[in-house]
């Protein structure tokens, strides 16, 4: 097994959204997080190699993450791959954070540098830009849910800028290449259509939760090239799709999909969240997925 040490000179991306987007106490984030996964009663089975999980304030979308994160809890992994949209810098390709860690209350998460030294190497779109890393929530978001369900699982933090269907084709060939002899699980951060009533919301979420469902990365890459706000990560979504299939996943399940104004209570304008798995399942979907 491998063992991370953190040294004074490596460096450590600061949680940007810690006291506001979810609690900066690390007792009372566990305890928000550990009720999330508490209230998620059924789990796919099978082999699991990627997530889709969501990204907004942990009250509003960790309810749905839940629903993904769940069912890799205690499951054994050599690295976590997280690719998210770049919410606040533009820039071509993929930003990496190539050594060091991220920070949460809970802790911090020690990048894997051979893990992230082999995708950087694989794919000439990925370079090391930590600086695109230090507002970005949409990674930040995932790794409180990590820290409880995989502990001390190295990551490799990806975050895409323009989601080109060339970046997302040479990052999804390159996490094959990179990723074959890991074991790897990849986690596509995306929070779905935005500010729309919940019925439109849905039908513009619903193009998203059907190709996830059918595992057609194909399908949803030409919805989103026909209208991007399907998904503010839809290069994300796509790329762990294809990267995951590549991994010798085979099917995709749907696990919960909701919108923000199941908590806040206001369905005028709201934004979809979606969790779901993909690797080779054997169980049943959760009876709860598409209650929403």
């Amino acid at each position: 097994m491998l063992t991370f040490r953190l040294t004074m000179s490596q460096p450590i991306r600061r949680a940007a959204v810690a006291g506001t987007w979810y609690s900066g106490r690390p007792d009372v984030l566990a305890h928000d997080v550990d009720q999330h996964l508490a209230q998620v009663h059924r789990i796919a089975e099978g082999e699991i190699v990627g997530l889709i999980v969501p990204h907004a304030g942990l009250m509003y979308s960790g309810p749905v993450a839940a629903h993904a994160y769940k069912s890799v809890a205690g499951r054994a992994y050599d690295v976590v791959v997280l690719i998210g949209p770049s919410h606040y810098a533009g820039f071509e390709g993929v930003a990496m954070q190539r050594s060091g860690s991220f920070e949460t209350p809970l802790g911090r998460v020690p990048i894997s540098e051979a893990d992230a030294d082999a995708v950087a190497s694989a794919c000439p779109a990925v370079h090391d830009r930590p600086a695109a890393h230090a507002r970005e929530h949409s990674l930040e978001m995932q790794l409180p849910f990590l820290q409880r369900v995989l502990p001390d699982t190295p990551i490799v933090p990806l975050v895409m800028g323009h989601q080109t269907p060339e970046t997302v084709r040479q990052l999804a060939d390159a996490l094959v290449g990179a990723l074959t002899p890991r074991r790897a699980l990849l986690v596509a951060s995306s929070d779905l259509s935005h500010f729309q009533d919940s019925d439109r919301a849905a039908r513009l979420d619903g193009v998203v939760v059907h190709a996830v469902d059918r595992f057609d990365p194909e399908a949803l890459a030409r919805a989103l090239a026909k209208f991007p706000d399907h998904a503010c990560g839809g290069g994300p979504l796509v790329t762990a799709m294809l990267a995951a299939r590549g991994l010798g996943a085979a099917d995709a399940r749907v696990m919960k999909y909701a919108d923000s104004g199941d908590v806040s209570g206001d369905k005028a304008s709201v934004v979809g969240y979606l969790a779901a798995v993909l690797g080779t399942l054997t169980a049943e979907a959760s009876e709860e997925a598409m209650s929403s």
